[in-house]
C-alpha cells in the first residue's frame, strides 16, 4: 500500500484541492483510494459530505494522529492500495505524523516568495525526518512560462524534485471542489483534467522509484566466496 501525504508549513497552497481531484484520478486509473483527513478545517471531510451519491468509489475520514498507524495497518489489510492524507498549514502533530508515516510527501507551493520560504521549512523537516518528497507548484498564472513562475521552478528543483505538470490556477478546480467532484469527473476533456492525469503519472513513477530505491538498500549485501 501507498501513503501519499500533502504537506506545507504554509496555508493556502491548495493542498485539499488537489488532494481530492487527485483522489478521483487515481480511483478512475485502478487504485482503490481511502484518503485521511487530518486538517481541523475538515475541508476533504465537507467535499465527501457533498460527494453523495458517489462516496461509494473512495473513502474520506478523519484520524488523529494517535490513531494514525493503527488506521494503516487495518486499511492495508483491508486492501486498500493508496491512502492520501491532507494536513494542516501548520507544524502540528498531525502534520508529523502524516510525514512519518508517507509513502511520499508531497510540498504543494505556489509561485510566491511566501510559499517558497515555507516550501524550504517543510523541505528541512522531511530531510531530518528522512522522508521521501517532491515539490508541486500550484495556482500557476495560466501562462505558465512568466518569469514568476519559472523562478519558482528552479527554486524547487534546487531543493529537491518537482512533480510534473506545474498546475495552473483554473476555474475547474474550485468549481469540482464546490460540487464535491474531482476535475476529471467534472471535465473530463479539460485543460485542469489532463493536469490531474498527468500529474498522477508523475507521483506514481516516483513513488515506484522509492519503492525500487527501498528494497535495494534492505537487500542482504552477499558475501564474498
Amino acid at each position: 500500500m501507498q501513503v501519499l501525504a500533502f504537506v506545507t508549513q504554509k496555508g493556502g497552497s491548495g493542498k485539499s484541492t488537489i488532494a481530492s481531484s487527485m483522489a478521483i484520478a487515481a480511483s478512475e486509473a485502478g487504485e482503490r483510494v481511502f484518503v485521511i483527513d487530518m486538517d481541523p478545517q475538515a475541508s476533504l471531510a465537507n467535499w465527501f459530505k457533498i460527494r453523495g451519491s458517489k462516496e461509494k468509489d473512495i473513502a474520506v475520514e478523519a484520524v488523529s494522529p494517535a490513531k494514525l498507524t493503527p488506521a494503516l495497518k487495518a486499511l492495508e489489510k483491508a486492501g486498500v492500495s493508496l491512502v492520501i492524507i491532507d494536513t494542516p498549514g501548520t507544524e502540528s502533530a498531525a502534520a508529523e505524523a502524516a510525514m512519518k508515516a508517507a509513502t511520499l510527501c508531497i510540498i504543494p507551493a505556489r509561485p510566491n516568495a511566501f510559499d517558497l520560504w515555507a516550501s524550504e521549512t517543510t523541505r528541512k523537516t522531511l530531510r531530518t525526518m528522512k522522508r521521501e518528497f517532491a515539490f508541486l507548484l500550484n495556482q500557476c498564472p495560466p501562462a505558465q512560462q512568466s518569469a514568476r513562475v519559472e523562478e519558482g521552478a528552479k527554486a524547487l528543483e534546487a531543493m529537491g524534485g518537482l512533480l510534473t505538470p506545474m498546475i495552473a490556477s483554473r476555474v475547474d478546480y474550485q468549481e469540482a471542489s464546490r460540487r464535491g467532484l474531482g476535475v476529471t469527473e467534472l471535465n473530463s476533456s479539460g485543460s485542469a483534467a489532463d493536469e490531474m492525469r498527468k500529474l498522477w503519472k508523475s507521483i506514481r513513477r516516483r513513488m515506484a522509484k522509492g519503492a525500487k530505491a527501498e528494497k535495494s538498500e534492505k537487500a542482504p549485501v552477499k558475501k564474498a566466496a
